[in-house]
């Protein structure tokens, strides 16, 4: 513990031995310990006696962190710089326990001679990092998904498109993106309220989201309010009217009561679609801006339908 007088020596021995902290000291020559703290004992269940010899320390720390907690004490001892380090410390009777190491470099004439440091319990830190991090990844999941109707939401939309065009951009493959959008649901939700109306679209992207025309690539998300996206990679235009007229009609079979306005007494929806194999020079709001024009096409064409343009290097559906 260093050349101090008997006095002092024991003041600080005591001090040391009184708190929650294990101190220690390694003869960084030797690789021997010269002192740790009786803590030890009641922390991990070694015996003080026990720690004679870095390796000891090495032997007991688990060993998915044993190799690169060695490897950094050594290298940043070697080079005299402080530093501390976290991982799971093996216990006398097999189990394991979270510390964190704080290790300061002594050195004379540019040569390390020993190391003083002071273990941590930091368990509970652990337990509670552990408990947040589960949260925090419930969180960004709630965060992808619409709170009604619970399918991806505009955010994880816009995430995806991004994604989707650039795979489309770099492979040359065409894309398809599909708007649909529920018809007369401002009467719809007149009539019957919005808890109704709340139920409709829960159903409608029920039914929407469980289509046994989606493949794993395709994705459908609610948009905002009563209009929902379907992204389609790698699909060309004859396949997208394929796949959108299913929707429609997948829709329009579920046979959701409507109060009588517009083109059936069902809950139907108006689809637009555009196919594109995007350059450089294309640009993906352009891309989302024609299909939302084909989208109030089929509004204007009287609802219930599909209307479709394609890119001017596949064709166009007039």
């Amino acid at each position: 513990m260093g050349q101090l007088p008997p006095e002092q020596y024991g003041l600080y021995k005591t001090l040391l031995e009184s708190t929650k902290a294990i101190p220690w000291k390694l003869n960084w020559i030797t690789k021997e310990f010269e002192y740790i703290g009786p803590q030890i004992e009641a922390l991990l269940g070694w015996r003080q006696d026990s720690w004679k010899t870095a390796q000891d320390w090495i032997d007991r720390i688990h060993r998915d962190e044993r190799e690169d907690t060695a490897n950094l004490c050594i290298t940043q001892s070697d080079c005299g710089i402080d530093h501390e380090a976290d991982y799971r410390a093996l216990t006398a009777s097999g189990g394991y326990v979270w510390v964190r190491d704080v290790v300061h470099v002594i050195r004379e004439d540019g040569v390390t001679t020993a190391l003083v440091g002071f273990i941590f319990d930091i368990s509970e830190r652990k337990k509670m990092e552990d408990v947040l991090l589960r949260l925090n990844k419930q969180l960004a999941a709630l965060s992808f998904h619409d709170g009604l109707t619970g399918i991806a939401n505009r955010r994880m939309y816009d995430r995806s498109i991004q994604v989707a065009w650039a795979q489309a951009q770099n492979n040359r493959t065409p894309l398809s993106l599909a708007i649909l959008d529920i018809d007369h649901f401002k009467h719809y939700n007149d009539k019957n309220g919005h808890a109704a109306g709340d139920e409709c679209l829960c159903q409608v992207a029920n039914a929407l989201n469980n289509c046994a025309a989606m493949r794993p690539t395709d994705m459908i998300a609610r948009y905002g309010g009563e209009e929902f996206v379907l992204i389609l990679p790698n699909t060309g235009p004859e396949e997208a009217v394929d796949i959108a007229e299913t929707f429609r009609r997948l829709v329009a079979n579920q046979r959701i009561p409507h109060p009588g306005v517009g083109v059936a007494d069902v809950v139907t929806v108006s689809v637009g679609l555009n196919t594109i194999i995007p350059g450089e020079e294309d640009s993906l709001q352009a891309f989302f801006e024609v299909a939302d024009r084909m989208l109030y096409r089929a509004k204007s064409n009287g609802r219930n339908r599909v209307e479709c343009a394609g890119s001017k290097r596949i064709f166009a559906i007039n």
